[in-house]
């Protein structure tokens, strides 16, 4: 099959990455499925700056951000939503009011947002970050400082090896331990240690001996390479010795808004303390002597994965593969059921079922039984439960959340997931499918079905099936009856016949 009718019409391609410190747009031409940039934006929103004790981000950071995404929909706006991707970071991981916020900051932009877990973040930086470099089959170690949390990833070639993500960045460090912007022995040396600390947990892994080349990408990364570079502390990247001349002049001088070092944009200053603690740590834990800036970061990362879906090299279809081996899936059945899920949502959403909610419930109805593996008794919550909760490469964390929804619900009571299920027409129509066809393959086997025909109104299911065959299994029949009982707790509507 060949890429999507749009792409092969629409060769323009948009990456928004909503991170804690920045938030940025990127827009590249597609090319000979080569991505070559054109346009980019970039403004300081400093959404982590906003997160209040209490986890909530306040209003005038939320203004900040609304403001800013305001004026990214103005240049996104002719694009079509298959060609945007949005991806939220670590602010958006922790807030407690990033769903109101979200649904506020969707408007603003005229795109859905999609917030993704830190080893989802770490992925993708990485592959933003091997495209922009030759071929090499040395190990790569990539570090990626961002707003509020810090990627490392080992990777060799596009592949990554290890991915790990850690809750420290550096809006969340300056204001933690530098909280009115001067430095001192002090308060540079607790910041130290705590980025110690957490780094403790990846050492093992992350130490030399485990990469041949260091890289940091991303914002604190090249403005510690700029300045290392500019006032000649470092013959080129940055340096183990360049960084300890660094930490020795910014305790002399002690408030970085009062000195004038070269490569260091203002808008950089506040967010420097906290930046350069967590990379000196870095350099101290992992024995790192020297790192090179990288060009790509996750913004870079996201376009290529978006062009990787768009010519059928999706991640999320890998992952999905992966898990039904690792669970060791019935494979068959899972087809059994994919298809006729799939035949029964189209019909119960008259052929307007969107391709993301097709391919939702596919993923959904390939894994609905991975949870057999931990035991068979309740299996469909032991599913639920791994796909709401593991790293899933690929999928976002609203994505992993719908996947969880569709295999709690695809069997046993309907009132688990009262809450979820009442909100949306297409969340039914998903759920009664998979529900339906989850139970008329119940014994595992190719029998033959009868013809089906269901429509849904939005309050009541007609499923229509051949004369005769109801009689004939009674089992099932029994099972439909029950069916009906449980939607009817709903408000729901559930009509079996036979015509």
């Amino acid at each position: 099959m060949g890429a999507p009718q749009f792409v092969q019409q629409q060769s323009i391609l948009a990456a928004v990455d909503l991170g804690s410190n920045s938030f940025r747009l990127q827009i590249a031409r597609v090319e000979n499925d080569q991505l070559y940039m054109l346009d980019s934006l970039r403004e300081p929103v400093r959404l982590a700056a906003g997160l209040a004790d209490d986890k909530r981000l306040d209003k005038a950071s939320q203004q900040r951000a609304l403001i800013c995404l305001q004026r990214f929909g103005e240049r996104l706006r002719e694009l079509p939503r298959e060609a945007v991707r949005v991806v939220g970071t670590n602010a958006l991981r922790v807030a407690k009011n990033a769903p109101e916020f979200l649904q506020q900051a969707e408007v603003a932009l005229g795109f859905p947002i999609e917030v993704i877990a830190g080893r989802e973040e770490a992925r993708l930086i990485y592959l933003g970050v091997a495209q922009g470099l030759p071929q090499s089959d040395r190990k790569r170690m990539v570090m990626d400082i961002g707003g509020g949390s810090t990627e490392f990833i080992i990777g060799r070639g596009l592949e990554p090896l290890r991915l790990e993500s850690l809750y420290m960045g550096c809006v969340s460090y300056s204001l933690r331990y530098f909280p009115d912007g001067k430095i001192n022995k002090s308060n540079l040396k607790q910041a130290e240690l705590a980025a110690s600390n957490e780094l403790q947990t990846i050492e093992t892994e992350f130490s030399r001996g485990h990469w041949d080349v260091a890289l940091g990408s991303s914002g604190s990364a090249r403005m510690l390479c700029d300045v290392l570079e500019q006032n000649g502390y470092s013959d080129g990247g940055l340096t183990r010795d360049g960084l300890e001349v660094l930490r020795e002049q910014l305790l002399i001088w002690g408030d970085p808004r009062r000195i004038d070092l070269l490569g260091l944009r203002p808008d950089r200053i506040p967010v420097l303390p906290g930046g350069f603690a967590i990379m000196y740590a870095a350099f101290c834990e992992l024995g790192i002597e020297r790192m090179e800036p990288a060009l790509g970061a996750l913004r870079e990362g996201v376009l290529y994965d978006l062009l990787g879906r768009f010519h059928h090299h999706d991640m999320r279809d890998v992952t999905v593969k992966q898990f039904m081996r690792r669970y060791h899936v019935d494979v068959r059945q899972a087809e059994r059921v994919a298809h006729l899920a799939d035949k029964l949502a189209q019909q119960f959403m008259e052929g307007q079922a969107g391709e993301d909610a097709l391919r939702l419930l596919g993923w959904a109805t390939d894994m609905h039984e991975i949870g057999i593996s931990v035991a068979h008794s309740g299996y469909h919550k032991h599913t639920a439960y791994i796909l709401a909760n593991a790293d899933m490469p690929g999928f976002s964390k609203k994505e992993q959340s719908r996947l969880s929804l569709l295999a709690l619900a695809h069997r046993g009571k309907l009132d688990k997931v009262r809450g979820a299920l009442v909100d949306t027409h297409e969340d039914m129509a998903l759920i009664m499918a998979i529900r339906l066809a989850a139970l008329f393959y119940r014994s595992r086997s190719d029998a033959r079905l009868p013809a089906m025909q269901g429509r849904f109104s939005g309050t009541k299911f007609h499923l229509i099936l051949a004369p005769g065959w109801l009689a004939q299994n009674p089992l099932t029949d029994t099972a439909l009856q029950e069916e009906t009982r449980q939607w009817k707790e709903l408000g729901v509507s559930v009509e079996v016949m036979e015509s």
